[in-house]
Order: structure tokens, then sequence, then C-alpha cells
């Protein structure tokens, strides 16, 4: 009896902090769903209160009146190409880094792995002059290759604690058939480190999708604004205007697919998470 009394007060004792830690994050987002459905005077008159009327009239503004239409799309382009792109990097140079014995391989490992511990501030201003220079200022296709750059690091560490995992005799039978080396790259130790890559591509869209302070140094013109930079433009517009409501709901639209995103694939972020801090 009084080891169960013991396990119940534990049990409470660890799960009441838990659930205010958990209402203390959801309930600003929860009021602000509810505010992108207010007009302005409820938002002043009943700001913690439900809306009277759910109306969709904040959204259709925001899309139309802001361009957030445009920002979406620039958003989902440079999230898209980003991600990909890293990809493209990450994938042969996390495979040549852990399969392929050349001198300085160690070394390199070891330079992106370092990479990861450096500011990217620090890279800012170099970035904006090369940038410049390439007449890759201002835009977004230039905004994606800075993003792959800036993820490769983080790709190269985790798919290479994958790739390890894969039996090295799988490799020598695929090269005794007749496979080159690409093939065996894409066709066996590709599919095999999935799970790998599927988190990789997860967390980088996440990051592009949210990433802000680049955005802003790199992009100039609101035809090319991402979504960060264009809630940061409606916010200081609110200001004057009173478009509170629009401000709600350009939240609502950035942070949903980032929401939804998470909630498909959570389970498989964590999985590929601790595979690749177990495995690697």
């Amino acid at each position: 009896m009084e080891k169960s009394v013991g396990q119940f007060l534990g049990r409470t004792g660890i799960r009441i902090p838990l659930i205010l830690w958990t209402i203390a994050v959801l309930y600003p987002i929860f009021w602000m769903f509810l505010g992108s459905f207010k007009s302005n005077a409820e938002i002043y008159r009943n700001p913690w209160g439900w809306p009277e009327v759910f109306n969709f009239n904040n959204f259709s503004q925001a899309w139309s009146n802001y361009n957030i239409d445009t920002s979406v799309f620039n958003s989902l382009f440079v999230t898209v190409i980003g991600a990909v792109l890293t990809l493209v990097l990450a994938i042969p140079t996390a495979y040549a880094i852990e399969r392929i014995n050349f001198r300085g391989s160690k070394v390199l490992f070891t330079i992106y792995i370092s990479a990861m511990m450096i500011p990217m501030v620090l890279g800012w201003i170099p970035l904006f002059f090369l940038l410049s220079k390439l007449n890759l200022l201002d835009s977004i296709i230039g905004l994606s290759i800075v993003y792959a750059v800036s993820q490769l690091p983080f790709s190269i560490f985790v798919l290479t604690s994958f790739m390890s995992t894969v039996p090295k005799s799988l490799e020598e039978a695929a090269a005794i058939d007749g496979m080159s080396p690409y093939g065996i790259l894409f066709k066996v130790i590709t599919p095999l480190t999935m799970s790998g890559i599927i988190t990789v591509s997860i967390m980088n869209c996440i990051q592009f999708w949210n990433e802000y302070f680049m955005a802003l140094i790199f992009l100039q013109t609101k035809e090319n604004y991402t979504l960060a930079l264009a809630i940061d433009y409606i916010s200081n517009e609110a200001q004057y205007t009173n478009a509170w409501g629009t401000l709600f709901a350009s939240l609502v639209i950035a942070i949903l697919p980032v929401i939804i995103l998470y909630i498909i694939f959570q389970r498989r972020i964590a999985k590929g998470m601790t595979e690749g801090a177990i495995k690697g």
C-alpha cells in the first residue's frame, strides 16, 4: 500500500510540472488561433475570449492585401530547393567520408563537425558580398543555396552515422555483380539509410521554413520576401493600422504547415534521431 502511494505521488510530481509546461506552451498558440478569427474590435474588447463569429476575413486580407500568397510560394521554393540541394551535396559527401578511405577523410569530417560549432552569424557579411558579386543578392535562388550550405555539416553528421551501419558485404556483393560505385550509392546505400535521409530532410525543411535573419539580410524587395519577412512587415504595419487580426491570421498560415508536418512525421523524426544517435 505504501509502495503504491509512493509511486502515485512520484508520478504526480512528475506529471504536474509537465502539464503546466504544456499549458504554458499551447495556450499562446491557442490564443493566436482564436485571434485570427476575430475583428479588431473584438480583439480590443475581449482579447482573451472566444470570437463572436468565426470569420475568415483576416485570412483573405492577409492573402491578398499583404501578398502572403507570394511569400508562401517564396518560402516553399527556398524550403524545397534548399532541402533537395542539401541532400544532393550531403549524401555523396557522407558516403565518401564514411566508405572511401582517402587521405584527409578524417580531417575533412572533423572540419564539417567543427563547422557545426561556428555561429552562422560570422558568415553573414562575407556571404552578403559573395552573393553580390555573383548577382544572387535579393534572389530566392541565392538564398536557397545559402540555406543548403548552412545545413551541410548537420546533414553530413547524421547521414554518416546511418551509413556506418550498412554492412560492407552488401557493397562488395553489388560490386561483384558489376554495379558501379554510383549504383552502389544510390541503389544500395540510399534505400538502407532512408530513415536518416527522411529525418534530415524534415529537420532541414522546418529550419528553412522558419528562418528569418538570413532572409532579412539577403532579400531586399517585397516580391522576394519569405513568409517570415512578410509577417515581420505585417507586424510593423499593425502598430499603425491595427491589423492585429490579419497578423494573427498570417502567423497561423506560417505555423500550420510546420505543425501538420511534425504531427505526421513525429514518430519517424524521433526514431531517426534515436537510431542515428545509437548507431553513430
